[in-house]
């Protein structure tokens, strides 16, 4: 039996880490934006939703390249964070965190939209006619009945964080306790043939795929039967 060493645990931190802040982030990020999706009748709605479905199919390592020009020196979000004094972001983990709310947006985004585009329109006209202005319909009416939708996106948006490896090799690289999460560190430790170490890590990393796809599965069928 072998043990995690302290790298190890730093690296299932960081993970964790970073997973939980981006998943708050997309929520507040992916709300609008399917609200927005999922009411809008304007032309730009195929565009826009094909731009934030895009993580979907493109290779991660495609996106993280993209991603690392912009966040560069010469790239338009690397020139703004310099001008702001913040330096440039990758290989840092405010850079990891940015690329993985990229990435993972349309894990939340879609669930988001598709909770909204349920609610129908009779719920928002009642509270119309009670008077109710957009933001307390919002609050007070949609958010409640879409709870379901949140619940799904936020265990996506937060399970496919912690599963990242392109794209968090390309802005992170590998730097110790700083951007080294977990899928880098079993790629380093098969890359060291430490495949006992590697074995822990990736078995820790299957099983919480399992219970989170059983989590999610779970409400799914009891939002079903309580239908």
């Amino acid at each position: 039996m072998v043990p995690l060493d302290s790298v190890d645990l730093a690296a299932i931190w960081l993970t964790l880490k970073l997973a939980t802040l981006t998943t708050v982030l997309l929520l507040l990020i992916g709300t609008p934006i399917g609200w927005w999706l999922a009411r809008t009748r304007s032309k730009w709605k195929g565009p826009i939703g094909a731009v934030v479905a895009l993580p979907l199919v493109l290779p991660p390592t495609v996106l993280g390249f993209y991603l690392l020009v912009a966040m560069g020196p010469h790239g338009f979000i690397g020139q703004l964070t310099l001008s702001l004094g913040l330096g440039t972001l990758p290989f840092t983990f405010a850079g990891l965190v940015v690329a993985s709310v990229f990435y993972s947006l349309p894990f939340v985004v879609q669930p988001l939209q598709n909770a909204f585009e349920a609610i129908g329109e009779r719920p928002l006209e009642v509270a119309a006619t009670l008077r109710a202005s957009p933001a307390d319909t919002f609050f007070t009416v949609v958010l409640p009945l879409a709870k379901p939708g949140f619940v799904t996106a936020a265990i996506l948006g937060f399970a496919h964080t912690v599963g990242e490896f392109g794209v968090v090799l390309m802005i992170g690289g590998n730097i110790p306790e700083q951007t080294r999460v977990v899928s880098v560190q079993i790629y380093d430790h098969v890359e060291a043939m430490e495949y006992a170490q590697a074995h822990w890590l990736a078995g820790g990393m299957l099983a919480f795929s399992f219970l989170v796809l059983l989590a999610l599965y779970s409400s799914r069928l009891k939002q079903g039967w309580r239908g």
